[in-house]
């Protein structure tokens, strides 16, 4: 298929708050790093920033109209693994090699895929494996320049 700019278009124009918010949310998790990175001085505030963000969800679905939420060992096994996915990425940024850790962030979503194409008994096209690997090779030599 390639490349088609008047489909990117017509999916813009489809929904333009889903992608408006993806794009904020890329500046937003970007300065979160770069600011936490500098000015964090070793001190970790995720777990209150994780906190504060279950109490107010948890509100926000009490005062609101909704199913009774089911709870299965599923659900709660991807919610630790979620959970444990951002308390090491807030201890890499802290204490750790940040141009290392975001050349490795970029496997993340290959591997996500993987992971997905198995549990899902899907076949991920030669393209696409092509594409993931550029991206991780791209992110592999931005890494080595930038190493001191």
């Amino acid at each position: 298929h390639g490349l088609q700019p008047d489909e990117i278009i017509s999916n813009l124009i489809s929904s333009p708050l889903s992608y408006l918010l993806a794009f904020v949310g890329a500046f937003i998790w970007a300065a979160y790093c770069t600011v936490t990175a500098k000015y964090a001085r070793g001190k970790n505030a995720i777990t209150l920033f994780v906190l504060l963000t279950a109490l107010t969800l948890w509100l926000k679905f009490i005062a609101s109209d909704q199913p009774p939420m089911l709870f299965s060992w599923p659900l709660m096994t991807v919610s630790v693994a979620l959970g444990l996915a951002y308390a090491a990425w807030n201890v890499g940024i802290l204490h750790g090699n940040v141009s290392l850790l975001a050349a490795a962030s970029y496997f993340t979503p290959v591997l996500s895929s993987a992971l997905a194409a198995i549990l899902l008994s899907a076949t991920l096209s030669w393209s696409f494996w092509q594409g993931a690997g550029m991206v991780c090779l791209g992110s592999l030599l931005c890494w080595y320049a930038t190493r001191r």
